[in-house]
């Protein structure tokens, strides 16, 4: 009989292809089984058959294959939506495909982890067991070498009896002592199994790769002692089947105004979530990224067992501390002498004459619009500092910064043009600051110098000069013949002797930023005075809210030097930040100190100005909104080439405008204008003022498509006086009447389809029928508006002149009496201008 037992083999019809496979089992006894292989149906297009697409627009077009009263735009949305419903099912599926796909991703991840954290589990308790085993063989081992010790140092009559005592064996050798067999035994017995559990260890590791081996360190990286040790202590634990309970580490815990969750639990060594239990014990619902304050954290720090150590934000100012220096280590250093006076009084040619260079060529427009530093050695030696300030008015702020910095101030006064507005701002500034002063007469060459009365006029501002009795020198000097600069220096050298400047190279820098800017090339450059110690190249360091590493020292005259002590100015590279002008540098011990104190800094100044924006209550904001309402705002963006002068446009700025206009400046800033720049101005409508500054490429672009408005200027008169036309054109015009004539009404006509016509004699001036007119009684004004007609005679007239009759129709008003006066006159507008 077959296998099948002739039964038909079941499938369908016509769709596989019968086969006998033989299968074969134990003790030699095979089958054979029939095996149907069912082929795949394979659906070939045919090549006339239309897309089901076309298939759709046939059914939606095909009127008998249409449900009833369906029109061709329903069926053609209900295909749509159709077909968006079958395309929503696949997004569907596809997404609940990824997201079984991430669940079965993350399951495997679990179990891999688990596995793994169950494998070092049994290896740890592995490694214990075999060590507990090495001691207690090491102990059988010390027994029974203890005992063979006290067998050999018996009497001779027990070492006799020994054979008799002894178990009795299958010839077992006499002249050994039988019990040393038995540990011998046992001990490579124990060897055996314990080289067979390693081999099947290292085979079962075999294949696994470590992270030594993958480093490429396993046999060079070693563990600490301390880690050892920490590791047999929890062996030894583990094996004794119990734990002993670790010392409580008291701290000392820093504990600032407010801190985080997880930084308090770092700072105690504690885990994140028993101080989250502890936190909610006391009914805080916190997690470890929010923030408490140092009352709450100084609780849980108690009840940790941990001591608190209040500590402030300002803290980490306290590195940068003041060094009193002993009188030895203090040395001479150059006096810092600052130029200053009214603006076009010859500061920067007289400079200019004492260096031998010629600055003032390069400046725009002949001014001096920054605040330069220059060094100079005299022929006798000794070495001056200048500081050159502009003399312009905008420059208040820059004038102020060099007052504060300098040990001698030399007031710039021409001969023939005496005190002026800034020379008096300069004498302010520099007994604010109480520094000496020496008065320079400039330009005593000119004809019409007068410097006589220079020093009267000084009198006036409590100047007086030793020519009328005073102590404040004054020198006579002229900047294009050389005339008086000798006697100049010696009294700059003078003052210096007497005022005995001293400072302490060999300590750590500190200095006083005179300008900064953002170079192209170079990045943020900082000019800095160096007041005391010695700035060096690679010191860290810290100005105002930007800190940084000096990566070069360039000195006036553009070279490279490797430190600057004292009295030396340098242009300063390697800040993070362009800082302010008049920012203080102080050098850090480390750069983690340094940008602690830039990012404390930088916080405080945000915290100041969002207090200043919170302090302003609902009511001030309405009323400040009621008393804008009718002031025009002229919106400009202003860009630099260095923060001084940023800051004297924006002071500029603020200055113009009256109780109708004024200028609102939306940013300002360093460098060239870029296209963020642009996009501001574009959002607010704003032009974009630049000094001494270019856009580039793609802001240049961006602006020529944006329609945005860019102006260049090198002379901050220009600037000042565009932006002043600009928002006088937002001012409304002034309308302004005058009177061209007067009339009398003799006698008041009723004209069909016109109305009361007055009879007027022009009195005075001329009658115009474009004009205005304002109808008087007993000198009262009963009404103001405009002529409906006027006539000479018959005849419509532009214009009647005095001392002729005429006819006066009003423009909707009828209410006219015989010795009425109508009073001519015209409005004209006048543009209006910002003083």
């Amino acid at each position: 009989m077959s296998d099948n037992d002739g039964k038909k083999t079941l499938g369908l019809r016509g769709s596989g292809r019968p086969g006998n496979v033989k299968q074969s089992f134990s003790h030699g006894r095979t089958k054979n089984v029939v095996v149907e292989t069912k082929r795949k149906r394979v659906v070939v297009p045919k090549p006339g058959a239309a897309k089901p697409g076309a298939a759709s627009s046939r059914v939606a077009g095909d009127p008998s294959r249409r449900p009833a009263g369906i029109s061709d735009a329903e069926m053609e949305r209900r295909m749509r939506a159709l077909q968006a419903a079958k395309a929503r099912e696949v997004e569907e599926a596809a997404a609940r495909e990824a997201e079984e796909k991430k669940r079965a991703e993350a399951r495997e991840r679990r179990r891999q982890e688990a596995e793994a954290k169950e494998r070092e589990q049994r290896e740890a308790e592995e490694r214990a067991r075999q060590k507990a085993e090495d001691e207690e063989r090491k102990k059988a081992e010390a027994a029974e070498a203890a005992k063979a010790a006290a067998e050999k140092s018996a009497p001779p009559a027990a070492a006799a009896a020994s054979p008799s005592s002894a178990p009795q064996g299958r010839g077992a050798p006499t002249n050994k002592p039988a019990p040393a067999a038995t540990p011998r035994k046992a001990d490579r017995e124990r060897e055996q199994r314990n080289n067979r559990n390693k081999g099947r260890d290292d085979g079962r590791r075999s294949g696994k790769l470590t992270l030594g081996q993958a480093t490429g360190g396993e046999g060079n990286r070693h563990r600490s002692m301390a880690a050892m040790k920490r590791k047999q202590e929890r062996a030894r634990q583990k094996a004794m089947g119990g734990t002993v309970e670790r010392e409580k580490v008291v701290r000392d815990v820093q504990l600032p105004e407010a801190i985080v969750v997880s930084e308090l639990a770092n700072r105690m060594a504690e885990r994140v979530g028993e101080v989250v239990k502890s936190l909610m014990n006391m009914g805080m619902m916190v997690t470890q990224n929010e923030t408490i304050d140092a009352d709450t954290a100084e609780l849980i720090i108690q009840e940790f067992g941990h001591k608190v150590v209040r500590v402030s934000d300002s803290d980490v100012e306290d590195v940068i501390s003041e060094v009193t220096d002993s009188d030895e280590d203090l040395k001479s250093r150059p006096p810092v002498v600052t130029i200053m006076g009214h603006v076009d009084h010859g500061k920067t040619s007289l400079l200019d004459a004492i260096r031998d260079a010629r600055v003032v060529a390069g400046e725009a427009g002949g001014i001096t619009q920054h605040i330069g530093a220059y060094q100079v050695t005299t022929e006798g030696g000794s070495v001056l500092s200048f500081l050159d300030t502009p003399g312009h008015a905008a420059f208040t702020s820059m004038r102020s910064r060099g007052a504060q910095v300098t040990d001698i101030v030399v007031l710039v006064v021409a001969a023939d043009d005496s005190v002026m507005p800034q020379t008096v701002e300069a004498i302010n500034h520099a007994k604010a600051a109480n520094v000496p002063m020496i008065v320079a007469i400039n330009k005593i060459d000119r004809e019409g110098a007068d410097p006589q009365k220079v020093r009267a006029e000084l009198l006036q501002h409590e100047v007086i000069v030793e020519a009328m009795s005073g102590e404040v020198q004054d020198v006579e000097v002229s900047a294009i013949t050389g005339q008086g600069l000798p006697e100049l220096l010696e009294a700059i050298a003078l003052q210096a002797e007497i005022l005995e400047l001293k400072a302490n190279p060999d300590r750590a820098a500190q200095g006083a930023v005179i300008e900064a800017q953002l170079d192209v090339g170079r990045g943020p450059v900082a000019t800095v005075l160096v007041q005391n110690g010695t700035l060096r190249q690679g010191d860290i360091f810290v100005v105002g809210e930007q800190y940084g590493k000096v990566r070069a020292l360039i000195n006036d005259k553009g070279d490279r030097v490797e430190e600057a002590g004292p009295s030396v100015p340098v242009e300063v590279l390697g800040l993070n930040g362009t800082p302010e002008a008049g920012d203080v540098l102080n050098v850090t011990d480390t750069d983690s100190q340094a940008r602690e104190i830039a990012e404390y800094r930088e916080q405080v100044s945000k915290d100041k100005r969002a207090a200043a924006g919170a302090a302003t209550t609902l009511e001030q904001l309405m009323q400040k909104a009621k008393d804008d309402k009718d002031v025009a705002e002229l919106p400009i963006l202003v860009k630099a080439d260095v923060q001084g002068s940023s800051e004297a446009i924006v002071q500029a700025m603020e200055k113009i405008g009256n109780g109708e206009v004024r200028v609102r400046v939306l940013h300002s800033g360093v460098g060239a204008i870029t296209e963020s720049d642009v996009g501001l101005a574009e959002a607010s409508g704003a032009p974009i003022m630049g000094f001494n500054v270019r856009a580039n490429a793609s802001a240049r672009n961006t602006a020529n498509q944006k329609g945005v408005e860019i102006r260049y200027y090198s002379v901050i008169y220009d600037l000042v006086d565009d932006v002043k036309a600009a928002a006088s054109g937002l001012l409304s015009a002034e309308i302004r009447e005058n009177f061209i004539g007067y009339a009398n009404i003799k006698e008041v006509f009723k004209v069909t389809g016109v109305g009361k016509v007055a009879g007027c004699l022009v009195t005075e001036g001329v009658a115009r029928r474009s004009a205005g007119v304002r109808l008087l009684r007993d000198n009262v004004v009963i009404h103001e508006g405009t002529l409906k007609t006027l006539k000479r005679f018959k005849d419509e007239v532009a214009e009647v002149q005095s001392g002729q009759e005429c006819g006066m129709a009003f423009e909707n008003y009828d209410d006219i009496r015989p010795d009425d006066v109508i009073e001519i006159f015209e409005r004209e507008e006048v543009t209006r201008t910002l003083d």
